[in-house]
């Protein structure tokens, strides 16, 4: 293979037994990313985990967002050190926890420290604030070069989030952990699932992303946060993700023995 790299794209030049290829790269731009976080308060979130902390207290899911939010921070600035988070949380509806963008991690820190599970469960979840809130950002975050992302975390196995909201402009994109109990004869985490789904397929700009667990293992959650790392604007189709790969090579046994930690809803 052979990369000619010009002044305003890259040529690439694939040579194979039986022919070859030539396809050229042109350049983009790819702007810094104001991330709006929204964290369900819910008592569900409230839910234990798998894991324990180092107190011998079971981590929360909470707890869990919370160490998953710190990780995703981390890591973006790590990559780009222009990027900013603000935080909101979903109660019955949308309220802010941190107004203000900023690219510093003591702020999102001091964010968590004033952070809560609601008392009682509201009965429902509507969408409809978030919305607005980003598509106002959205605007602000355009007049700078930049885009807006939104990440919601959810936590509830028996209340499908509503929203009244026309996609007349796609200004925003939405991506979404869900974290679930095992679906049984209270809850329909299924349903709430589909929900978000064609939530965010209303009302998200580039392509965005959801996963779900109702496995309470921090470790999947942690990783869902790894592939949201992943730029709006340099994204494949979810389907098309195929990160991260193992590190082990395992027998066809122990292959067919393994739980599927991708597989839909309805099967954990």
């Amino acid at each position: 293979m052979q990369v000619i790299e010009g002044q305003n794209s890259v040529t690439t030049t694939a040579a194979a037994a039986g022919g070859g290829g030539l396809y050229t790269l042109p350049p983009a731009r790819f702007s810094s990313e104001d991330i709006l976080f929204c964290i369900d308060v819910d008592p569900e979130c409230l839910v234990e985990m798998k894991v324990t902390g180092p107190n011998g207290r079971p981590f929360t899911r909470l707890d869990t967002i919370k160490q998953g939010i710190l990780l995703f921070i981390h890591s973006k600035l790590a990559i780009n050190p222009d990027h900013r988070f603000a935080f909101t949380v979903l109660g019955k509806s949308v309220s802010w926890l941190r107004k203000e963008f900023s690219g510093e991690v003591d702020a999102a820190l001091s964010a968590f420290r004033g952070l809560s599970a609601d008392s009682s469960s509201s009965g429902q979840a509507d969408l409809t604030q978030l919305f607005r809130i980003a598509a106002h950002e959205a605007k602000k975050s355009r007049a700078q070069n930049r885009i807006l992302r939104v990440i919601l975390m959810y936590c509830r196995s028996s209340v499908p989030p509503q929203h009244q909201w026309l996609a007349t402009q796609k200004v925003f994109t939405l991506d979404v952990i869900y974290l679930h109990d095992k679906p049984g004869p209270d809850n329909c985490p299924q349903k709430v699932y589909d929900s978000l789904v064609e939530a965010l397929e209303l009302v998200t700009e580039y392509e965005g992303y959801i996963y779900e667990s109702g496995q309470g293992l921090t470790r999947i959650l942690l990783r869902h946060m790894c592939i949201l790392l992943s730029h709006p604007q340099q994204r494949c189709v979810q389907d098309d993700v195929d990160v991260p790969k193992s590190l082990t090579k395992k027998s066809p046994t122990t292959e067919s023995a393994s739980v599927d930690e991708s597989a839909p809803v309805s099967s954990q």
